[in-house]
């Protein structure tokens, strides 16, 4: 056995990645192993807008995500600094914030720099016929272990490629109905129960019905996680 095959075992990997959990957990040692502080992994589904991303899995700070947005997102995954699988990555430093006219701008990269991603590395990741993409990102830059991205990335790659259907299920369509979309909707907006109940012109106990139904749906632990989940998701 080869030391690749050995690293990358199908039936070690296909066992871990289990579920959506798993999945976290796997980006999260990953992280850990490189030396980076977040990830997030982005999709682009196949034919899809170039600034349409899907946020698959990301440990980035809610409101970070919010004030940065899903366009800026969706052109950091696919940068010009991207690298395929077996190139030397490189790292877009937001500190050196680059002139308003360049990518990203001189706005958009102090506010990333703010944030706590000093250092961002974009890896292209080859899954099938879906185009993903998964960033590293460190609070100081020159954190980030480069000679381990490289190792990382292929890591990566082979252990998607291992659970297809795990991937379908995270990157499907609103799993919601329409009153429990906007249920999360109007709680997101800072709605109280009572004040949605009004817009929507169903009982109090209706409106924290559908949302228990959403928080079911997203696996999430409380309101607050079932909107973040909708909002990287792209569903509010």
């Amino acid at each position: 056995m080869t030391a690749s095959a050995a690293l990358f075992r199908t039936d070690t990997v296909s066992t871990r990645l289990a579920s959506r959990g798993d999945l976290t957990s796997f980006l999260m040692e990953l992280t850990a192993e490189i030396g980076a502080d977040s990830y997030m992994l982005v999709a682009i589904g196949h034919g899809e807008v170039k600034n349409d991303a899907r946020i698959v899995a990301s440990n980035w700070i809610f409101d970070a995500i919010e004030l940065v947005g899903r366009r800026l997102i969706a052109s950091l995954a696919q940068g010009p600094l991207t690298t395929v699988p077996g190139s030397r990555p490189s790292a877009l430093v937001t500190g050196e914030a680059p002139c308003a006219r360049e990518f990203p701008s001189g706005e958009e990269a102090a506010l990333l720099d703010v944030l706590g991603h000093a250092e961002i590395y974009s890896l292209a990741l080859n899954v099938g016929r879906q185009c993903f993409f998964i960033l590293m990102s460190a609070s100081q830059a020159g954190q980030i272990d480069q000679s381990m991205l490289m190792k990382a990335q292929l890591k990566c790659c082979y252990a998607l490629c291992q659970v297809p259907q795990l991937l379908a299920d995270t990157t499907t369509q609103d799993p919601l109905s329409d009153r429990e979309r906007e249920c999360l909707f109007w709680v997101s907006e800072g709605k109280t129960t009572d004040e949605v109940a009004v817009i929507l012109g169903v009982s109090s106990n209706t409106v924290n019905s559908y949302i228990t139904h959403a928080i079911q749906k997203f696996s999430a632990s409380n309101r607050a996680m079932a909107i973040a989940t909708a909002i990287r998701s792209g569903i509010i």
